[in-house]
């Protein structure tokens, strides 16, 4: 398969590397110092479940070179999906199929906005990685999953050769779901709550579940996206949030989520798209979330400086 990697940090870079070892003919469309990396030393992968260094791979700044793609992964940040989407659009062609890995659940409704919507799919992944440098990936926790399907729950087929695809590939599973929306929920109602609480309390996981106000807060605001969640429709499996806190406990101590790590750093991050998402589409719904909009508020002085849009004063 022909399959476009946009956006190849840490975790495109991951699964984008894994594909190519299975022998898939995969494109890296990436910017900097990361394709320049990747031009001049190829990609190494440091992983608990098998290394992996390639001396070569296909990488490029010029979305539409590659041609048309069987399989476009997007998996750019939460706020640059809108215009990875009108990026990618020489890349789809009547039988591509494009797949988004972010955070959150507004990434496919995002690319419709400049995709045929029959070309989006539904998509998430769970991993626990990061960029150490250009061209070095560093997975440190979760067995890489990628779970995908249909928005609309119908099993057509148009999936399944990524799939197929994904699970050759060594150091992954995927899931065709035939309920994406939900297991976007599942995966909100755990990354918006350890993502907010973590970096409103400038901790990693570890510290963060063995203090109990702080644990309070995690049990708190899952169970605040558990209730827009179900107002919205969204169907979640019992228990939950138990199962989620009981998930937490199994990772590393010294785990930090991505937004925790890009806010203590001063980049912009994915608060928007995170407990962001939780008081908006809440709101909409007419159900109250008062922790994360406390999350929200505490962080956003830092992030609209990351952005450039505080004042400053």
């Amino acid at each position: 398969m022909r399959i476009v990697i946009y956006g190849a940090g840490a975790v495109g870079g991951y699964y984008g590397a894994r594909l190519a070892q299975a022998g898939e003919d995969v494109v890296f469309v990436a910017r900097g110092r990361q394709l320049a990396a990747l031009r001049s030393d190829g990609l190494v992968v440091e992983s608990i479940v098998g290394d992996v260094r390639l001396e070569r791979v296909a990488a490029t700044d010029d979305p539409a070179s590659p041609g048309e793609a069987d399989a476009v992964l997007v998996a750019t940040k939460t706020w640059q999906v809108e215009a990875a989407g009108r990026a990618v659009r020489p890349l789809v062609g009547p039988e591509t199929v494009v797949v988004p890995l972010q955070n959150g659940v507004e990434a496919p409704t995002q690319l419709d906005r400049s995709l045929p919507a029959e070309a989006v799919a539904g998509g998430l992944t769970r991993i626990l990685c990061e960029l150490v440098e250009p061209g070095r990936i560093r997975h440190s926790g979760i067995d890489p999953v990628i779970v995908m399907g249909e928005r609309d729950g119908r099993r057509t087929g148009r999936c399944d050769p990524l799939a197929e695809a994904l699970e050759r590939a060594p150091g992954v599973s995927v899931v065709v779901s035939d309920d994406i929306e939900a297991e976007l929920w599942h995966k909100l109602l755990l990354m918006a709550p350890v993502s907010g609480v973590c970096a409103v309390a400038r901790a990693p996981l570890g510290q963060v579940r063995a203090t109990p106000p702080a644990r309070d807060l995690l049990r708190r605001s899952m169970e605040e996206t558990a209730a827009v969640a179900a107002a919205r429709g969204a169907r979640l499996p019992d228990g939950v949030i138990a199962a989620s806190l009981a998930f937490l406990d199994g990772l590393p101590h010294g785990s930090i989520p991505s937004m925790h790590r890009d806010i203590a750093a001063g980049r912009p991050s994915e608060l928007e798209q995170l407990s962001g998402a939780v008081v908006r589409l809440g709101r909409e719904c007419g159900v109250a979330t008062p922790v994360h909009q406390f999350m929200y508020a505490a962080l956003l002085p830092s992030e609209l400086t990351a952005r450039g849009e505080g004042s400053g004063r």
